[in-house]
């Protein structure tokens, strides 16, 4: 089945989840929800703070259920936050482009979860001339945006 990407961005509230110790924290994605007038919720089990404002451990520790997450995450660790997303009640859950495997692939299709992955989160949050405009354009161009 075909993924319609736009779809996950409808949602009004969302977790962007990150593992700070491994891989940088995804600002641009964070930043450009709030910009959107969405409610967002940093998690990473190694922050504490990020732009003024609190970071979660976890989705259990977030101060209201969200629409979706954000994974962006090593490899490795997917499987896992797709397992506690699920498990907080998050059905909606976008694996950034690299993050995926198949196991955990494999493990959201089996437990009926919405999942989009295989694309840059970015390119549908930003605008304008960028690396991920460029991108943007590409993925229009062969039809995968």
């Amino acid at each position: 089945m075909k993924m319609n990407y736009q779809d996950f961005w409808k949602f009004t509230s969302y977790a962007v989840v990150a593992h700070s110790e491994k891989r940088a924290f995804p600002r641009i994605t964070y930043r450009n929800l709030l910009l959107s007038g969405k409610t967002v919720f940093p998690v990473d089990p190694n922050l504490s703070e990020l732009d003024g404002h609190p970071v979660f451990q976890d989705f259990q520790s977030l101060p209201e259920k969200v629409d979706g997450a954000i994974l962006e995450v090593p490899r490795e660790d997917s499987l896992v936050w797709i397992q506690k997303a699920a498990e907080a009640g998050i059905g909606n859950i976008w694996i950034h482009q690299h993050c995926d495997t198949p196991e955990a692939l494999d493990w959201s299709r089996e437990k009926g979860l919405n999942l989009w992955h295989g694309t840059c989160a970015v390119m549908y949050l930003t605008s304008g001339f960028s690396a991920h405009g460029i991108h943007r354009t590409i993925n229009k161009l062969f039809g995968k945006y």
